[in-house]
């Protein structure tokens, strides 16, 4: 009932049209408020952003990015020129056992999604492809985020990270971190900014292909031999080498991965 319900309320937006360019505010409630709860969110093109609050619901503001969606359409079309049309948004959430999963219905069309969750026990999966950014700010529990064409921001966040972007940087503030997780931040075209607890335990493993890794934290690191294979095929020899720098801060902990081609590493120190 839940999901006929919220689609009920977005039909009706709809006939606004462009219209619906200002937010509409959505309310998903949970099946057993107060306990741990999971969110995920998967879209073609747009934007997540996540909040934090005081509260047992998760209110959703879905509203379309109008500048991303017109820049599809900006020739006169011989002489023709566009008066409406194209700017409806179709998201759905479906609410069962604590699981709200979001998404939309019209992949080509970015949409932002202004989302305020419970701050506590929360397990989500967030992904967008194009169009957009994914942030998350003031949020306790684990988290896997994914972006193919744009940044993830996280500030005042508590648990676990695994984050992935190809276009895009990576920027972390942890509050305090799980001291038994094992985490991971990856990107290709962009820089890893991540800020730790001063108390952090942790082994890293650490590679940037052409830019360079910072910290100040006290690290002891070992950059071992790269790791060297040699291939043959066809009479042809191949040699490829595989480069890392490893190291530990407090004696080491849960491995943190992080790697980047076209960028820079930051590991800092919470003041």
């Amino acid at each position: 009932m839940k999901t006929i319900k919220f689609t009920a309320i977005l039909m009706i937006a709809m006939v606004l049209s462009v219209k619906l360019m200002a937010q509409e505010q959505l309310v998903v409630p949970l099946s057993d408020p107060g306990k741990p709860y999971k969110l995920n969110i998967d879209l073609v093109s747009g934007t997540i952003n996540i909040t934090g609050y005081d509260g047992k619901d998760i209110i959703v503001e879905v509203g379309g990015d109008k500048r991303k969606n017109d820049d599809r359409d900006r020739g006169d079309h011989n002489g023709m020129h566009r008066i409406t049309g194209g700017d409806n948004l179709d998201v759905t959430a479906k609410e069962k056992n604590n699981t709200v999963s979001i998404n939309s219905g019209s992949p080509m069309k970015a949409v932002v999604l202004n989302i305020k969750v419970p701050q506590s026990n929360a397990h989500m999966k967030l992904a967008t492809i194009n169009n957009g950014h994914i942030s998350v700010n003031n949020v306790n529990g684990d988290f896997e985020v994914s972006n193919i064409n744009g940044a993830i921001n996280m500030e005042n966040v508590t648990g676990s990270v695994v984050a992935n972007t190809v276009n895009g940087g990576i920027k972390v503030f942890f509050k305090s971190v799980d001291p038994k997780a094992a985490m991971a931040f990856s990107t290709l075209n962009g820089n890893i900014n991540v800020t730790f607890p001063a108390n952090l335990k942790a082994n890293f493993k650490l590679k940037s292909d052409r830019e360079n890794i910072y910290t100040d934290f006290d690290m002891v690191t070992d950059k071992s031999a790269p790791k060297v294979t040699k291939t043959v095929k066809d009479g042809m020899y191949r040699l490829t080498m595989d480069e890392w720098v490893y190291g530990k801060i407090d004696g080491g902990g849960p491995e943190i991965m992080m790697k980047t081609m076209n960028g820079s590493i930051y590991i800092k120190k919470a003041k």
